[in-house]
C-alpha cells in the first residue's frame, strides 16, 4: 500500500510483516511490555474515538510531555489519524519554556508520563485558557488516566467516522509543531507536513541495514525529530523497537535488547569510548600495550580501505580485543547511526576499525530533519564528511558559504511567525545558518555555524565548532567552549572530565579531593596546558587557545549549559561565566 500520511504506516505494518509481540517495547517495573501491531491499532483507533467526544477538530493541537515510551506512539498516531496536529515537548525544558509553548501552540489537550512532569506545568495550565484536560500514563489522582480516554473512545467508537477523516488528511497538512530548544530567545515552533516527514522517511529507509528480524534500542528524546524520523522508518522496516528506561540505565538496557541498531548523539558514544579506554588503561602491560596497539590502528581507518596490512592488523586485533567492545553494545550492532552535532573523526575510524559500522549524518529540524548522511554504498561515505545530500534534496553553498536546502522535507513554515519563516526560506532555498563545502565528489563538510564564527580584534575570524571538536578528543576534557570575540586572542572555558582526571591523579599519586579543590592545584593546571598546547598544533597561530579557565562541575540540560538536544547554550555560557571570561582577558 501506499504511503502518503505517516499514520499510514500503521496498517501498512500490519499487512507487511509477519505477526511479532514486541513491534514497540517498554520497561515498567523492572519487565519489558510489550504490544503488538494489532493492540497498537486498537489502542490508537480508541484514543481518537475519545478525543473526537471531548470535541478535539483538524487542526487542534495535542501536547505530550514524556520520555520516551511505546504510549508515545500510539498517541502520535491517534493525534495525526484525526487531523490534529501533535506538539511534543521535552519532559526536560524550564518552567518559562513551558508557559510560553503551552500558550503560543494553543493546546487543546496535554498528556503528560506521570507526577514527576505533571507538577511542572501544574500552575501554567489554568493560566492557558485553550487547555481543556490533562491526562496522565501514570495512575494518581489529580488528574485522569490515559486508560479513561481509551474506556471513553470503546464506548463511543465511530470507524466511519474516523475513516472519513483519515480520507480527508493530505500529505500536505500539518502533522506536528515542534519547538526547537533553542540558544537565545523563544523558542521556535516549526511546522512540519506529512510529506515533509515522510519525504525524509522514504530517502533514508535504504541505508538502514536491519529488517523485520532486528531489534532496535531507543534512548533519544521522540519529541525531537531526529528520533521521531528514525522511529518511522523502523517501523517502516518492521524492526522491533525497544526505549532505554534512560540515560542511567542504557549500557544495561543494550544488554538486555542485544539490538541491531542504535541511532545516537556524540556525546554517548564519547562515554562508551571513554569506558573503553578506561578499562584498557586497568589492564596488565602486556595486554595494555596490545589493547593501545588496537585502538591507533583506528587513526589508519577511511570508509573502503584497501590495505592489506591494516586489514591484517585489524584481523588480529579482532579476536584479542574489538570483540569485546561490541560485546558492550550487545553484540549484534549493524550500524551506529549519529547526528545532531559534529563527531570526532577519531571515533567513526576506532568504532568502524573496531567492527561498529558508525555513520554521521546531518540535518535540522526544520528540514525534517536529515540533509545529508554517510552510507554504505562505495563513494558516499568519508570520515569528516556527513556523507551526500538526500536525493529528494537540494543543496548549495552561498557565497558566504552557507549551506542553502530546498525540497520536500523543508519545514511549512514557523508557527505564528511568518516574518522569520520569509528569512529563512528564500525562494524555497533554507538557510541553514551552517558553513559548509561540498567535495569533488558530492560529500558535504560541516565548517561551523555562521552566526558562531567570530572575529578577534586583530581582525581574524574563527570558527569554535571545529577547534572545540579537535580539543575534545583530549580524554582530560569533557567539555570546552572557545571565546574570544572582539578579543587579541582566542581563549576557552575547559571541563574536566573528572572521571579520567580522578584515575590520571590515582596513577601520579596525586591526592584528589573535591572538584572545585583539584582544578587549582598546580601540577593538574600544568597538565592541562601540556594538553592545550598538543591540541593547539593542529591550528593556526590565531586559532590557538591562549589562555583557559577549567570549570569545577559537569554541563548538563539541568545546569543550563546545554540544549535539550545537548548544543551548548552559547550566550548563556557567555552570560553566566562573565565574570571568569573578563578575568581570562583583563589578566
Amino acid at each position: 500500500m501506499e504511503i502518503k500520511r505517516l499514520f499510514d504506516i500503521l496498517p501498512y505494518y500490519e499487512t507487511s510483516f509477519k505477526p511479532k509481540e514486541d513491534v514497540l517495547a517498554g520497561k515498567e517495573n523492572g519487565r519489558w511490555v510489550k504490544y503488538d501491531i494489532k493492540t497498537i491499532r486498537e489502542l490508537a483507533d480508541n484514543i481518537s474515538y475519545g478525543l473526537l467526544k471531548l470535541g478535539v477538530k483538524k487542526g487542534d493541537k495535542i501536547a505530550t510531555i514524556s520520555p520516551n515510551r511505546p504510549e508515545w506512539n500510539i498517541i502520535d498516531m491517534a493525534i495525526l489519524q484525526i487531523g490534529a496536529i501533535h506538539v511534543p515537548i521535552y519532559p526536560t525544558i524550564s518552567e518559562s519554556d513551558y508557559r510560553f509553548i503551552l500558550k503560543h501552540s494553543e493546546v487543546k489537550y496535554i498528556f503528560v508520563s506521570g507526577w514527576d512532569l505533571f507538577r511542572k506545568i501544574k500552575h501554567i495550565v489554568p493560566d492557558i485558557h485553550t487547555v481543556k484536560g490533562v491526562y496522565t500514563f501514570k495512575h494518581f489522582d489529580e488528574v485522569p488516566h490515559l486508560q479513561e480516554l481509551i474506556e471513553y473512545g470503546k464506548q463511543n467508537s465511530a470507524p466511519e467516522k474516523l475513516e472519513e477523516i483519515k480520507n480527508s488528511i493530505t500529505p500536505n497538512d500539518i502533522a506536528t509543531i515542534i519547538y526547537t530548544s533553542g540558544t537565545t530567545g523563544d523558542p521556535k515552533g516549526v511546522m512540519l507536513t506529512h510529506k515533509n516527514i515522510l519525504s525524509n522517511v522514504m530517502h533514508l529507509f535504504h541505508i538502514f541495514p536491519v529488517d523485520e528480524t532486528c531489534r532496535a534500542v531507543s534512548y533519544l528524546p521522540l519529541c525531537h525529530v531526529y528520533e521521531r524520523t528514525n522511529v518511522y522508518i523502523l517501523l517502516y522496516l518492521g524492526v522491533s523497537i525497544y526505549y532505554a528506561e534512560n540515560m542511567a540505565t542504557i549500557a544495561q538496557n543494550i544488554q538486555e535488547i542485544k539490538p541491531h541498531i542504535l541511532t545516537t548523539v556524540p556525546r554517548l558514544l564519547e562515554k562508551v569510548y571513554d569506558k573503553i579506554l578506561a578499562k584498557g588503561r586497568n589492564l596488565k602491560p602486556v595486554p595494555r600495550w596490545l589493547f593501545f596497539q588496537a585502538v591507533a590502528l583506528g587513526d589508519q581507518f577511511e570508509y573502503g580501505i584497501k590495505n592489506p596490512v591494516f586489514h591484517a592488523k585489524r584481523k588480529f586485533f579482532d579476536k584479542l580485543i574489538y570483540v569485546k567492545w561490541r560485546e558492550a553494545l550487545g553484540g549484534n550492532m549493524r550500524a551506529v547511526v549519529s547526528g545532531g552535532a559534529a563527531i570526532q573523526p577519531r571515533l567513526v575510524k576506532v568504532f568502524n576499525t573496531a567492527g561498529i559500522p558508525l555513520l554521521e549524518g546531518y540535518g535540522m529540524t526544520e528540514t525534517s530533519p536529515v540533509i545529508a548522511v554517510n552510507t554504505f554504498n562505495p563513494g558516499e561515505s568519508k570520515v569528516g564528511t556527513v556523507g551526500v545530500p538526500l536525493k529528494n534534496l537540494q543543496v548549495k553553498i552561498s557565497e558566504r558559504g552557507e549551506i542553502l536546502v530546498k525540497g520536500d522535507s523543508v519545514m511549512a513554515g514557523y508557527y505564528k511567525n511568518p516574518e522569520l519563516t520569509k528569512e529563512t526560506v528564500v525562494d524555497g532555498w533554507m538557510h541553514t545558518g551552517d558553513r559548509g563545502t561540498v567535495d569533488e565528489n558530492g560529500l558535504l563538510r560541516i565548517t561551523g555555524r555562521v552566526k558562531e564564527i567570530f572575529k578577534t580584534s586583530m581582525g581574524k575570524y574563527i570558527s569554535p565548532q571545529l577547534i572545540e571538536n579537535k580539543f575534545k578528543e583530549s580524554p582530560f576534557i569533557d567539555q570546552i567552549i572557545v571565546i574570544g570575540e572582539n578579543q587579541k586572542f582566542a581563549a576557552a572555558l575547559i571541563v574536566p572530565d573528572f572521571e579520567y582526571l580522578k584515575n590520571w591523579c590515582h596513577e601520579k599519586e596525586i591526592p584528589f579531593g573535591e572538584n572545585e579543590t583539584i582544578i587549582k592545584q598546580p601540577e593538574i593546571i600544568a597538565r592541562f596546558k601540556r594538553e592545550v598546547k598538543e591540541y593547539n598544533k593542529n591550528f593556526g597561530d590565531t586559532e590557538k587557545i591562549k589562555k583557559f579557565e577549567l570549570l569545577n562541575h559537569e554541563w548538563t540540560i539541568d545546569t543550563g549549559e546545554i540544549t535539550a538536544n545537548l548544543k551548548l547554550k552559547r550566550a548563556y555560557i557567555h552570560q553566566k561565566y562573565a565574570d571568569i571570561i573578563k578575568g581570562i582577558f583583563n589578566n
